[in-house]
């Protein structure tokens, strides 16, 4: 089997014992021991060759479209994987259990698990819109993250820009808080969130914000505040 672990928070190591193959983001190899082959998939992960074209036009009609190589190893081997110096987090998924993350998160997932895309309504503030990419267990996956990342517990709500990853059933729930100040310019710049309810659903956020969707303020910056400028006081 292929087995998933972090090494030093920004690297993904695989190790291959038994001919089990791993699906990868493109290009995110950045050394291996042994012998491995790269294939980039021109349809993606698939059952059979119509389940993968389908999932193809899927992907490619609600913009989750993630380009992805196959790593076949030849004999045991291990690979090392990374993207731009994110952090890595590593998931081991039991049978039917779901991690659903927008598809730019997502680094590496082995063979055995399912890749899909689905309908989420609450994202629509969110930067990638209503949709998001789900991999469903059994299995390990492998999911990217700007800093260290946060885990919360449902009950939580968060920050759309923020959102990496949850695990659970439950779809979230769209939430704003909206009032004149926003459109003037004069917002928070915290006007809506993602709320989570089910007890049994972990939810992943980062350090980092994505840049809004939406402009709901007139003043061109989204109802956000803008960064205090502090050279008065030098």
């Amino acid at each position: 089997m292929a087995i998933l672990e972090v090494v030093n928070e920004l690297t993904l190591r695989v190790t291959f014992d038994n001919g089990e193959r791993l699906h990868t983001k493109a290009g995110a190899m950045i050394g291996f021991q042994g012998d491995l082959a790269f294939d980039k998939e021109l349809l993606g992960p698939g059952r059979n060759a119509g389940s993968a074209i389908m999932g193809q036009i899927t992907r490619r009609l609600t913009g989750e479209n993630l380009p992805l190589m196959l790593v076949t190893p030849r004999g045991r081997a291990v690979g090392y994987f990374a993207n731009l110096a994110q952090h890595v987090v590593v998931l081991d998924l039991q049978h039917g259990e779901r991690v659903s993350a927008e598809s730019e998160n997502i680094l590496a997932f082995t063979e055995s698990c399912r890749y899909s895309v689905r309908f989420m309504g609450a994202g629509v503030i969110s930067q990638k819109g209503l949709f998001t990419t789900t991999i469903t267990g059994p299995g390990q996956c492998a999911l990217l993250c700007d800093g260290n990342p946060i885990v919360l517990n449902a009950p939580c709500s968060v920050d759309p820009d923020a959102f990496v990853f949850y695990v659970g059933q439950e779809d979230p729930r769209f939430r704003t808080q909206l009032s004149w100040k926003n459109l003037i310019g004069q917002a928070s710049g915290e006007s809506y969130f993602l709320e989570f309810n089910d007890p049994g659903t972990t939810v992943i956020i980062q350090p980092s914000e994505r840049v809004s969707g939406i402009d709901i303020g007139i003043d061109g910056r989204g109802g956000r505040p803008s960064r205090q400028n502090n050279r008065l006081f030098r």
